[in-house]
């Protein structure tokens, strides 16, 4: 796929721009308050992909009002062009590049054009990603299911990592933040390949951050509950649930950021993970629960249903264990 950069006005033109926001915003600043995330990547470059839409494309605009120059990345040129035109209304500076993260020709295409155009990046966000809610019981004749997860969830985040941290640790300067999800703690049922690749990408982060604690570059994970975009909205129950904004999930990567963290996410996970570790036969009764509770949905089955929807149990669970998903 080609890559498309966004055609943009004479850098003059762009920093005297940039320079009437600061003047707003510093006369502003007293009486709006301090903005940490603006001296996080105010003059820096942040990358984000799957910029288009949802939460990646409200964490670029709220980088962007920040001051960092947001490099988005997705499959849609027309949705990146608005995405791009939003953080530039607010005086900020965005670049487009249009690739597919699940095609390795296509990330070497992108890192030459993105590298060549921009030698300095200061921080990548891993935001693009699928997820496929489905039994086991349903997947027995579609391997095809896992390898597209891995392929977009482990494998591109990965590829574009190791063609970036080279110069990141050469500069001992840089942070990688990738999004994750709370079901790599609690081992939903149901999403056995949408775990498996973001709990690969979680293994292989661990071990990057070790081999780099010594060269300046941060690794962050965030474990994100579940969140109100179009990849959630086949399964009709969760519109009952619970559930974060766009908005709300976008901070939660600005966070990340702004504070360097290595972990950011709800203390759900962290419970989940100490009952697993204390007791692992009843965690999996009690998983072994929610999988009968909370059945396929008519999307999994390959069908429609406008009336599918939560039951009283159901959502009872979901306000209980608010965040995580089944």
């Amino acid at each position: 796929m080609a890559l498309t950069p966004r055609i943009r006005v004479p850098s003059a033109s762009r920093e005297l721009a940039r320079s009437v926001g600061r003047v707003g915003q510093s006369v502003a600043g007293p009486l709006l308050g301090p903005r940490p995330l603006r001296s996080a990547v105010d003059g820096r470059t942040v990358m984000v992909t799957g910029a288009s839409s949802g939460i990646g494309r409200a964490a670029a605009l709220e980088i962007g009002r920040a001051g960092a120059t947001v490099l988005l990345v997705a499959r849609s040129t027309a949705r990146l062009e608005d995405t791009a035109r939003e953080i530039e209304a607010s005086y900020g500076l965005a670049e487009v590049y249009c690739a597919d993260l699940s095609a390795e020709a296509s990330i070497d295409e992108l890192l030459e054009r993105v590298l060549a155009e921009h030698p300095t990046i200061d921080v990548l966000v891993n935001n693009a990603g699928r997820s496929i809610r489905r039994s086991l019981a349903l997947s027995y004749e579609r391997f095809h299911d896992f390898e597209r997860t891995m392929q977009l969830n482990y494998f591109g985040p990965v590829k574009l990592i190791l063609g970036l941290l080279g110069d990141m640790r050469e500069r001992r300067s840089g942070q990688i933040v990738n999004v994750s999800t709370l079901g790599v703690q609690t081992n939903a049922p149901r999403f056995s390949a949408y775990i498996a690749s973001k709990a690969a990408l979680d293994a292989f982060t661990r071990v990057a951050a070790a081999e780099c604690a010594d060269d300046g570059v941060q690794f962050s994970t965030i474990h994100m509950p579940l969140v109100r975009t179009p990849m959630s909205a086949p399964t009709k129950l969760y519109d009952r649930f619970p559930a974060l904004t766009p908005e709300q999930a976008a901070q939660l990567i600005c966070d990340a950021i702004r504070t360097r963290a290595d972990h950011v996410g709800p203390h759900l996970g962290a419970f989940t993970e100490l009952g697993f570790a204390i007791s692992p036969a009843v965690a999996k009764e009690i998983l072994g629960a929610a999988y009968r509770a909370f059945p396929d949905s008519a999307a999994a089955r390959g069908k429609v249903d406008e009336s599918e929807s939560a039951s009283a149990l159901q959502r009872a669970v979901a306000q209980l264990l608010r965040g995580a998903y089944w």
